[in-house]
């Protein structure tokens, strides 16, 4: 865990993170899936490619809970290819070509933790998430990590745990990944039994 205290909105950590001495995107040419409207791959392409080109594919998202069911939050690094410096309250990444949900889920989590031996991701629901020229299916996960984390500092810029009221009295000022967000209301109409969580089409989230 960060020994940071959470920060208030507008407060110092909340301020943008010194670029990275590097400034080329993270993982453009990595290799993913393509998928059509019923996720069944179609092609392949580099990462890069595919955003730039607005081709659907697939991403695992991450709710990782630590033993006192607070959950992982972090900002994403000026480096990411996608929603640079925003806030996520899920790891997580793009599924490879040729891997699995399931093991995507696991690989991310452990990747963007810093850990290994976590237990394997639960899933939860599976979405469409749309918004403009991007357009993902997305399986959302959940998982207990008991463990110290070590964030990578390639992909996390600032990390903390927050509970579940601490998460939500930040929602409204904190600018957070939309697809993220997107999920994370599903997943709350979903405990709520306000909705159906896993219907696909445009997420209504803010970009």
């Amino acid at each position: 865990m960060s020994s940071q205290q959470p920060p208030e909105p507008g407060g110092p950590a909340a301020a943008a993170p010194p670029p990275a001495t590097d400034a080329s995107p993270l993982s453009a040419d990595e290799i993913i899936d393509i998928v059509d409207e019923h996720d069944t791959v179609i092609g392949q392409s580099p990462r890069g490619a595919a955003y730039a080109r607005g081709l659907r594919h697939r991403c695992a998202f991450i709710l990782a809970r630590d033993a006192a069911d607070r959950i992982f939050v972090h900002r994403r690094t000026a480096r990411k290819l996608v929603f640079p410096s925003l806030y996520d309250m899920f790891v997580g990444g793009v599924v490879g070509a040729g891997e699995s949900y399931d093991r995507a889920a696991l690989r991310e989590a452990e990747e963007e933790l810093g850990v290994s031996g976590l237990p394997q991701p639960e899933p939860l629901f599976r979405f469409l998430y749309e918004d403009g020229p991007r357009s993902w299916w997305s399986t959302v996960y959940q998982v207990r990590c008991e463990m110290p984390v070590s964030p990578q500092p390639e992909e996390v810029a600032w990390h903390t745990f927050l509970t579940e009221d601490e998460l939500a009295a930040r929602l409204p000022d904190w600018e957070w990944v939309p697809d993220g967000l997107a999920a994370y209301r599903r997943l709350l109409a979903l405990r709520g039994g306000s909705g159906d969580p896993a219907v696909g089409g445009s997420s209504g989230a803010s970009s």
